[in-house]
């Protein structure tokens, strides 16, 4: 069993920078792959970026690549979204996810993964 806990969303405005945390609890964190989904109003739930159990492996959706970056951290047992010159299409709520599968190519799935976090929003104005 894995809780997921989300935190750093805000308002920014376009341009601006956040940090989205993802703290979790349970025994199994260093051995779960973990993702990253957004979700805006009225829109399905869709990709960000997920990084292996190790943190040496790191995928991300084209619109976020080389704007935003994953990182890990197995001792603090916490996930990291580093999200840089936000656009007011990266407005939604944004998820942490925990997923069991060793298989990286399921990762930018949502149905894949086990745990998931309430989510925090991120509301970037032009």
């Amino acid at each position: 069993q894995v809780q997921l806990v989300e935190s750093g969303g805000g308002l920014v405005q376009s341009g601006d920078s956040l940090r989205l945390s993802c703290a979790a609890s349970g025994r199994t964190f260093s051995r779960n792959a973990m993702g990253w989904f957004r979700q805006a109003p009225g829109k399905e739930r869709e990709f960000v970026a997920c990084i292996s159990s190790s943190g040496s492996v790191q995928y991300y959706a084209d619109s976020v690549k080389g704007r935003f970056t994953i990182s890990r951290d197995n001792a603090k047992s916490a996930v990291y979204l580093q999200m840089n010159s936000l656009k007011p299409e990266d407005t939604a709520v944004y998820y942490c996810a925990a997923t069991s599968s060793v298989y990286g190519s399921t990762w930018s799935s949502p149905f894949h993964y086990d745990y998931w976090g309430q989510g925090t929003q991120v509301t970037v104005s032009s």
